[in-house]
């Protein structure tokens, strides 16, 4: 995003985040307001002409929050509708941005519902999970990636193997990302674990080793790292035998290689 509709997201968060924490209702609340922006970037997707006027840079304010409340009054809930106020009122760099920034907001609202619900921790590792499923699962992933099949259809797929085995906020935002992609699939997933972590005020360090990390080798590699960034780390592993032994780290773009596998690459490069 540009910097003006970095600016804006932020501000429409922030609103966001009032509005979950200050309801009686903060679960429900969260998980109606997600839907519901949803709902609407399918409006706007489906009506490019009202996608560039709720946007319109050289409109007001108020021209703008006045076609929300006519296009979506009376449609959506109180909160919702608030988010959608306060989205228009700010400016943004393009149309796309602004439809961009809902899809953010509808994904920060599921989070924030399940930090409620004291489950975003599992929300996170559940995500993670399900980007590691995809990763393995090339056919599933690109039958889901596929922009020629019925997002319904995909919607159904995933749902039938996640049905009862997952957090409801999870099931949403997986369900949300097969729908409506920003990126692939495993991006997307793996941007919503990086958020998720983010909300708790940690980095993600994706762990793989040959062997299986029980509890405390993953505390103490999170201190350890936790050290080294100079911020908590939320570790997530995975086993990969063909490592055959030591352990691969990748924190955002940044990879640490000190498998066994990785040594004896680079000794072969350096024997060649």
């Amino acid at each position: 995003m540009h910097a003006a509709s970095r600016e804006a997201l932020a501000t429409v968060e922030s609103h966001l985040d009032g509005l979950v924490r200050g309801s009686g209702k903060a679960v429900a609340v969260a998980a109606q307001t997600g839907t519901e922006l949803f709902d609407v970037v399918e409006v706007l997707d489906g009506d490019r002409a009202l996608r560039v006027a709720v946007a319109e840079a050289s409109a007001t304010p108020e021209q703008r929050t006045g076609l929300i409340r006519t296009v979506f009054g009376g449609k959506v809930s109180d909160s919702t509708l608030s988010v959608l106020n306060e989205a228009a009122a700010n400016t943004w760099s393009t149309p796309r941005e602004f439809r961009a920034g809902l899809v953010a907001l509808g994904r920060r609202a599921f989070l924030r519902g399940a930090e409620e619900q004291g489950q975003l921790g599992q929300v996170e590792d559940e995500l993670f999970r399900l980007s590691r499923v995809l990763d393995r699962e090339g056919e599933l992933t690109q039958l889901l990636s596929d922009k020629t099949t019925d997002p319904a259809r995909k919607r159904g797929l995933l749902a039938s193997v996640l049905y009862g085995k997952v957090n409801m906020f999870t099931e949403a935002l997986a369900l949300q990302v097969i729908g409506r992609p920003e990126k692939n699939p495993i991006d997307d997933m793996t941007n919503l674990v990086d958020a998720a972590a983010q909300l708790q005020g940690r980095s993600v360090a994706h762990v793989v080793t040959a062997e299986q990390l029980n509890a405390g080798q993953q505390a103490a590699l999170a201190d350890k790292l936790g050290r080294i960034y100079g911020r908590a780390m939320s570790i997530h592993s995975e086993v990969d035998p063909s490592l055959l032994g030591g352990v691969t780290i990748r924190v955002k773009d940044e990879i640490i290689d000190g498998s066994l596998a990785g040594k004896l690459a680079k000794l072969r490069t350096n024997l060649a």
